[in-house]
């Protein structure tokens, strides 16, 4: 309700993203910028039906988006995959990546130093990749790799399901 009444008056709200779903033993770690409306109203992390991240995510690892929430955290983990977003707060009006301001990063060197076996870093669509690059371009060190890929979601329509899927199975290579 507070939400909607700031966005009514014109003023939008800092908006806060998810805690880092990870364990310790992560090898992988998928970086979003900032979870959209849909998700933010759910609490959980790609939680717009036309989303596919978790129907690729399905295809992946067994974490079907038909399973409950934690159950597909708990297969992600499994798999070695850890999921966070770049941003730990930011201003953005609707869901669009292209309307976010004021963008706080999250503390990524303590997160990768907390999970020594994160040997890659794959960016769910362009802007998580463009805001990583600005914040964090001293965490290229040659230990990390670091693999773009294209955005799950519905805004990015240029390319099919089998497309993105195609293009999500380098990560666990």
């Amino acid at each position: 309700m507070a939400y909607t009444n700031l966005q009514t008056r014109g003023v939008e709200p800092q908006i806060h993203s998810f805690p880092a779903v990870s364990r310790r033993d992560a090898k992988i770690l998928v970086l979003g910028s900032m979870p959209g409306k849909a998700s933010l109203d759910a609490g959980q992390y790609y939680a717009h039906p036309r989303n596919l991240f978790w129907p690729i995510m399905g295809q992946l690892t067994g974490a079907i988006p038909e399973l409950p929430y934690e159950n597909r955290l708990v297969l992600l983990q499994k798999s070695g995959v850890a999921l966070w977003d770049v941003l730990k707060s930011c201003t953005r009006h609707g869901s669009l990546d292209s309307n976010i301001e004021n963008e706080v990063p999250n503390d990524m060197a303590t997160f990768l130093a907390q999970h020594p076996h994160i040997t890659r870093i794959c960016f769910n669509g362009q802007k998580a990749q463009n805001v990583f690059e600005r914040h964090f371009s001293g965490l290229k060190d040659g230990k990390l790799r670091f693999t773009p890929l294209p955005s799950t979601s519905p805004a990015h329509a240029s390319m099919t399901y089998e497309q993105k899927l195609e293009a999500w199975k380098t990560i666990l290579r």
